[in-house]
C-alpha cells in the first residue's frame, strides 16, 4: 500500500469509538534501517487547524487492526493507553 492511499483516512479507536484524527494531519514514525512504519503520531489539541499545544499521541503500528477504504481501526489493549508525547 502506498502512503498516498493512506492519506485522508480517519483513525478510530475501536474500544472507545473515538475519532483520533485523519491521516493527512498525522506524521509517521519510520524505522530508518528497515523503512517500515513503526507508529502514527497524531497531533492533539487542534483548533481550526492550528495546534493549541505541541502534544502528539503515538499509536504503535502493532495496535492497528484494520485499514479500510475510509478509516484505520486501532485497538489498544486493556491496561495500556496510547502515549502522549
Amino acid at each position: 500500500m502506498k502512503l498516498s492511499e493512506l492519506s485522508g483516512k480517519e483513525i478510530v479507536d475501536i474500544k472507545k469509538a473515538e475519532r483520533l484524527g485523519v491521516l493527512g494531519q498525522t506524521d509517521l514514525e519510520i524505522d530508518e534501517v528497515t523503512g517500515q512504519i513503526t507508529a502514527l503520531l497524531i497531533p492533539s489539541g487542534k483548533w481550526f487547524g492550528f495546534r493549541k499545544n505541541g502534544n502528539e499521541v503515538r499509536v504503535p503500528w502493532s495496535q492497528i487492526q484494520k485499514i479500510g477504504t475510509d478509516m484505520i481501526i486501532i485497538d489498544i489493549p486493556d491496561g495500556n493507553s496510547i502515549k502522549e508525547i
